[in-house]
């Protein structure tokens, strides 16, 4: 039985997890970004937030010890382990408009927004309802006027970040497909969940 699973570059995946369930997301190569994005799987209109997140967590710099909160300011994961410690929840998914506004790029470009998209239409979850990711591994930074800078990520090949879940959840995951956030180069994201036994749980939808 595969014990990895594996996102392409520039693709996404869904799935879902119980309340107890790790999830472990590993960045196989190195200078790679993930965008996660979390529902209750048993009311979608509850979601993850990057403001109530920072509300209670008192930081824009999220790694072990945090939590993850809904907007009805519910915990949804907590950060059980971070080897790289780098992580942004600032910055909403790349989307098409990224690409022709920021890039200048009238051509057609994958994009987190999409991949996230495709992948939750089966949680019947649509593209209006999916929030600012949690982007894993991001390097954001800011200067003393506020500007945002988006660096290559600070991960190595093996780094990882592993979550415990605090609900039932659905789950969207990306390899993120935007230059800037990667360091030019598009690369796999590796990812494995399992539950509070330790016994790794299989992922059987494919890709889309």
């Amino acid at each position: 039985m595969r014990t990895v699973n594996i996102i392409p570059p520039q693709s996404g995946k869904a799935f879902e997890m119980n309340k107890g369930d790790l999830l472990t997301v590993i960045d196989p190569e190195g200078k790679q970004v993930s965008d996660m994005v979390l529902f209750n799987r048993a009311d979608k209109r509850e979601k993850i937030s990057s403001g109530k997140t920072m509300d209670f967590e008192e930081t824009i710099l999220l790694t072990k010890g945090n939590f993850l909160w809904s907007n009805r300011s519910k915990k949804m994961m907590e950060i059980k382990e971070d080897t790289n410690g780098r992580n942004d929840f600032l910055l909403a998914p790349c989307s098409p408009e990224t690409f022709k506004i920021m890039y200048n790029d009238p051509s057609y470009h994958p994009s987190c927004l999409e991949n996230l998209h495709k992948n939750l239409t089966r949680f019947s979850i649509e593209i209006d309802n999916i929030p600012t990711a949690f982007n894993i591994f991001m390097n954001v930074q800011f200067d003393e006027t506020g500007k945002l800078k988006v660096l290559p990520p600070t991960s190595r090949q093996g780094d990882f970040i592993r979550f415990k879940a605090e609900m039932d959840l659905i789950v969207g995951l990306t390899a993120c497909s935007a230059e800037d956030s990667n360091g030019g180069f598009f690369k796999p994201i590796h990812f494995i969940v399992t539950n509070g036994k330790g016994v790794i749980k299989n992922i059987v939808n494919d890709f889309t």
